[in-house]
């Protein structure tokens, strides 16, 4: 490939990456998260379809040690954490592998379905993942939007 051709490529790489989503933590005290992306998402808030799934991805440390991994997602609608199911629970199930070794670095990979059932709205998701001592490993808050 000449140097032209790489460039070009390099660059259409570039437009096709999602930049990591705003986030905030909201208590993480078995890890540090470093990035949070969510597939598709082309602004913020993210667009969240009715009827499409999107792919939440989570790269975090852990400063525990787990043999398990449980996430714990809901929505916050008007200050109030309303269930949000998610298909699989198990991190461990989710591009972890377990058991969880502390000070090791993590890629948490899951989907977030959204039922044709969902009323059109804004609210804020917030995505826990719970060590075997129900603590935190990660405890994230990022806004959407429901459309």
């Amino acid at each position: 490939m000449d140097l032209r051709a790489g460039v070009v490529l390099l660059y259409l790489m570039g437009l096709s990456s999602a930049d990591p989503v705003k986030y905030f933590d909201c208590g993480s005290p078995s890890g540090k998260v470093t990035v949070v992306d969510i597939t598709p998402c082309a602004s913020q808030p993210c667009q969240l379809h009715k009827g499409q799934s999107y792919s939440v991805n989570v790269t975090f440390s852990s400063t525990v040690q787990s043999q398990t991994s449980k996430a714990v997602v809901h929505g916050i609608i008007v200050g109030v954490p309303v269930p949000f199911p998610i298909p699989i629970d198990d991190g461990c199930k989710s591009g972890i592998q377990c058991p969880i070794q502390k000070r090791q670095g993590y890629h948490y990979v899951n989907e977030l379905p959204v039922k044709m059932t969902y009323p059109a709205m804004k609210l804020v998701v917030e995505w826990e993942l719970r060590d075997d001592g129900n603590q935190d490993l990660f405890c994230i808050r990022f806004p959407v939007q429901i459309v």
